[in-house]
């Protein structure tokens, strides 16, 4: 029980709660090990402390994500982004990267870099990031990583993030993975009154 009410964070897992397969693999590879219960006072937000931005990128073909985290929006950092995908691959082969409809995203910098490079960048529409395929990775991260979070700085939960990555990338296929995602894709679809699987209706 107490393990249960703790966060996994001080079993040493890369989450901010338990799901049930997690804590019944925890405990059958720890039956001895009892996890303490910390008294933890949720962190007052700060105005002067500001947001961080996680720039993510997933590759379909190979199934693994990365990105990393910075302190504002710019058209450097998404050239940056640019610029590790296409490293990713140096073969030279096209790369078609899809990605929000952002005027950070294609400043004419970015615009001549992608020609130069044999990259095609596809915007989503307006208003429409929610049909960007990378939407429903961010299922798990909000599930595991984001909820229940209490972190004293920046750095802190930008660490945490890259060992949860190296986690979904070791365990893709996990069940918790899977069932996180159908749950964001169903919570996307939903606030834009689409089921999903479902065709759209034909305007009359």
């Amino acid at each position: 029980m107490a393990t249960a009410q703790a966060r996994p964070a001080r079993a040493g897992l890369p989450s901010t709660r338990w799901s049930l397969r997690k804590l019944a693999a925890h405990l059958h590879h720890n039956p001895d090990r009892r996890v303490r219960i910390g008294r933890e006072r949720p962190r007052q937000i700060l105005r002067e402390h500001g947001i961080s931005y996680f720039h993510g990128c997933h590759s379909i073909g190979d199934d693994r994500l990365r990105g990393v985290t910075r302190r504002r929006k710019g058209g450097d950092h998404s050239q940056a982004s640019l610029k590790s995908i296409r490293a990713a691959r140096p073969d030279g082969a096209p790369i078609h990267v899809i990605m929000d409809n952002l005027s950070a995203n294609t400043t004419p910098k970015i615009l001549t870099w992608a020609v130069d490079n044999n990259v095609e960048i596809c915007p989503t529409p307006t208003y429409a990031s929610w049909a960007n395929p990378i939407e429903p990775q961010f299922g798990p991260l909000r599930t595991f990583l984001i909820a229940n979070s209490v972190h004293p700085n920046h750095p802190v939960p930008a660490g945490e993030l890259q060992r949860h990555l190296r986690w979904c990338n070791a365990n893709a296929r996990h069940p918790d993975n899977l069932h996180a995602q159908r749950r964001e894709r169903a919570r996307i679809r939903s606030e834009h009154h689409q089921r999903w699987g479902r065709p759209r209706p034909q305007a009359a």
